[in-house]
Parts: C-alpha cells; sequence; structure tokens
C-alpha cells in the first residue's frame, strides 16, 4: 500500500507535486521527497510485456545511465509486475529507481492511469515537464530533449538561491563551549539513531547507511539551565525576529559527536515526518568546536552550498526543511542539536505518546520548558 504525504490534488506544470513512499522492486521503501535537490523524472509505464513499453523502457535506461545520481534520479513505475526486466536492466543503476506501483495507487495521483506519461520536476519537487507517450513529436525524443536542456542543479532556479536558515553568532559563550566538550570527552557518547514509523508507531532504530553519530544525553538540572538561558535570552529573539515564530519549549539536552574516525555523517532527512516528531518547528544546530574539516550542513532543495556556524553560534532551520550533515573528514566536530516549538505543538506530542512503540521514551510533560511556567513568555529574562 501507498503512503502519502500530501493529498491528491492531481499535477499541473509548475505545481508542487504529492510525495508518495512506495515499495522498491528492490526491497525496501522508496521516498520520493528525500530525492528533493535534484531533477527527478518519474516515468509511468504500467507494464513491461508490450514490444512499446520495452522499447520506451530502453529509451529511458539509455538517458540516464551517464548522469551523476547528484544531478538528477528517475522512477520507473509499474503497476504490473515487469516482465524481461532482468534482460532489459542486467545490473541496478544508482541514477533508476523501480517501483511496484501493483495497487495503482502513485499513478493515478500522477493522472497516468489511462495515458502512460513521463513527469519531470524540478529540484524542489515541482513538475516542470508532463510528456504522454502519445505526444506528436516523439514521447522518448522529447523526454531526451528536455533532460539534455536542464541546467546544473544550483541553476535550477535560474539564479543562485540560499536555503532560509538563520545563522545566530554569539549564542554559547566559549567557556560553555568547551566545558560540554570536555564533559562528552570524558563521558563518552552513545550511538545516535533516529525516529522511524512501523505499523503506525514510532520507534528509534539505529542505521549507520543513514546516520553515524554519538549523543550524551544532559541531564544535570544545573548544567541544562546554563544552557537554557542563553538560548532564551540571545537566540530567542532572533528566531521571533526573523521567523515570526514564539519557541516556549525546546526538545533535546545533549551533545552531539560526530567523529571522523567513525566516519560520522547524516544523510538527507527532515526531522518531523513521523508522530514521534511531528511537534517539531525548528531545529537548532550550535557549534561548539572549531578544529575539524567536512560536517557542514546542506540544504539540497537550495543547491550544494554548505552552512557552518561560528563557534558558540546556531544555525536554525524548519523542521520541515530536507537536510543532511556532510562526512567529516578530519577531527571531531561537537554541537548541541535542540529543537523548539511552541503550546500547540507540546499538546500534539502529549496526544502522539500513544503512537511511541513500546520500549521508546514517551514525552513527559514539563521537562522542556523554556520559561518558568509561572512566568509569560515575554516576562521571561
Amino acid at each position: 500500500m501507498t503512503d502519502f504525504y500530501a493529498a491528491p490534488t492531481g499535477v499541473s506544470l509548475g505545481d508542487p507535486v504529492p510525495w508518495f513512499s512506495a515499495r522498491s522492486l528492490n526491497g525496501g521503501d522508496l521516498h520520493l521527497h528525500v530525492n528533493a535537490g535534484r531533477w527527478v523524472v518519474l516515468s509511468f509505464f504500467h507494464e513491461l510485456s508490450s514490444p512499446r513499453a520495452q522499447e520506451e523502457f530502453r529509451a529511458l535506461v539509455a538517458q540516464v545511465a551517464q548522469v551523476s545520481e547528484d544531478r538528477l534520479v528517475a522512477y520507473a513505475i509499474f503497476t504490473a509486475p515487469p516482465e524481461n526486466l532482468a534482460v532489459l536492466l542486467p545490473a541496478p543503476m544508482p541514477t533508476l529507481r523501480l517501483v511496484a506501483d501493483y495497487d495503482g495507487a502513485v499513478t493515478r495521483l500522477y493522472g497516468a492511469k489511462d495515458m502512460r506519461r513521463t513527469v519531470v520536476l524540478d529540484p524542489m519537487l515541482r513538475a516542470i515537464a508532463i510528456v504522454p507517450w502519445d505526444n506528436p513529436n516523439g514521447h522518448a525524443a522529447v523526454v531526451e530533449q528536455i533532460l539534455g536542456g536542464l541546467p546544473e542543479v544550483d541553476l535550477a532556479a535560474g539564479a543562485p538561491i540560499t536555503a532560509p536558515a538563520l545563522i545566530v553568532p554569539r549564542v554559547f559563550d566559549f567557556d560553555l563551549c568547551d566545558f560540554l566538550v570536555r564533559l562528552y570527552d570524558k563521558m563518552g557518547g552513545e550511538d545516535s539513531g533516529f525516529l522511524l514509523d512501523n505499523n503506525g508507531k514510532t520507534g528509534t532504530v539505529v542505521d549507520h547507511r543513514l546516520k553515524r553519530r554519538r549523543d550524551l544525553p544532559i541531564v544535570v538540572p544545573e548544567l541544562r539551565e546554563r544552557m537554557r538561558v542563553p538560548i532564551v535570552k540571545r537566540l530567542l529573539p532572533a528566531i521571533e525576529r526573523y521567523f515570526q515564530f514564539s519557541a516556549t519549549r525546546m526538545d533535546r539536552y545533549l551533545v552531539s559527536c560526530y567523529d571522523s574516525n567513525e566516519g560520522g555523517y547524516f544523510r538527507r532527512h527532515r526531522d518531523n515526518l513521523n508522530a514521534g516528531a511531528e511537534h517539531r518547528r525548528f531545529a537548532v544546530s550550535l557549534n561548539l568546536n572549531r578544529d575539524y574539516d567536512g560536517c557542514d550542513l546542506v540544504f539540497p532543495e537550495f543547491g550544494r552550498r554548505t552552512y557552518r556556524a561560528p563557534v558558540g553560534g546556531a544555525i536554525v532551520f524548519s523542521c520541515g526543511a530536507l537536510h543532511e550533515v556532510t562526512p567529516i573528514t578530519r577531527g571531531r566536530r561537537y554541537a548541541f542539536v535542540p529543537f523548539l516549538y511552541g503550546e500547540e505543538d507540546a499538546a500534539k506530542r502529549l496526544e502522539n505518546n500513544s503512537k511511541i512503540a513500546a520500549g521508546s521514551a514517551r514525552y513527559t510533560v514539563g521537562d522542556d520548558f523554556l520559561y518558568p511556567p509561572e512566568a509569560p513568555a515575554s516576562a521571561a529574562e
């Protein structure tokens, strides 16, 4: 069964397309949203039993065979198990995903049930071309012409663009940064997982194909208070001014470490796509040290530019933004990485406790206040 991240509203040129998750013929799930930041080709074949379908499939394979996965990926979408696939595609291709849409949900969603077609998406997952198989100029020829004319991803908008990320310097003082680094080095960290939904329940899993990081939770109340105060006084006013959002809660007091000896990284992801994370509004990445290489933030939907906060400074961005942490190539990077949200979000988080998997930590009300409960946020210092 296919899962959708947006209501089926049809596909029109220029509009953002609905996201979907579907099964891969190679096993596992395919999630459209993580391929933002590339050109994306969605080809709807129905099946591969006819000579025409096989001809079109060969053309697609030839068109994407020599393209970098960082530039473009293609989905071949089937409503029936494809015949002769081993002959037509003897070996897997990094740029080609094979989708088992056997209930036809994705095909119907994109208007391809009655007329097979190819839909080309820009790096922000908006439709820039819809080519039906009955195109008078030839379906494969038109697709080839479109793909051959696509610019580099960084120029996809027609002008250089930057991510909607706020960099705020001088949030933590250097003494606090140094203390947290020394504390981590003394105590060590635990392998850091990520939230994943399975059968309607959110649990934490560790998968080094996606993420390699170690975290040290901060549990001493006095130290948590020492970290909370500068967040309230130095970071929240900037978020309210530039993002028009008044945060009242903060999730996670922990020091994270990406270590080049382990090959630390965090692949493409968004921070709010499951029940255990729906409450998150803004992510904070506050750097605690500078002596390392790599391990920078990238927002693929806005190009390949990297972002790094100064020591003691923070990068703040929407939890809905696709982002990744590039591999660390030298040294260690230490960071404080909480999430910010508000009162309505906290109520949603409490409600979603029923969707947390057995054995995973549930939300405890009151350990996330940014302001004393008895004082209004505007009066707190």
